[in-house]
């Protein structure tokens, strides 16, 4: 596991992004812990999900949407 400063981080995201193909990174700031980066691979099994990325988000359920435009919002058009 790596350790990186917010400002080490910011200067270089592909070292950081590298590092984080070998296992997770902690990004510190001001010498504290503050966010974890991790391969998407690593992501997934920590959660659980599997398959692409746009699977995670993909609703199990449908959503019947029908907007309504207010009456007063109707307007002439002038061409």
């Amino acid at each position: 596991m790596s350790i990186v400063s917010s400002w080490e981080f910011n200067r270089d995201v592909s070292a950081v992004k590298r590092a984080a193909a070998n296992g997770p990174v902690i990004i510190t700031d001001h010498g504290r812990p503050s966010h974890v980066l991790l391969s998407f691979a690593d992501y997934q099994r920590l959660t659980g999900t599997a398959g692409s990325l746009g699977d995670v988000f993909v609703l199990d359920e449908d959503i019947d949407f029908e907007p309504v435009r207010p009456r007063d919002s109707l307007r002439e058009v002038d061409l």
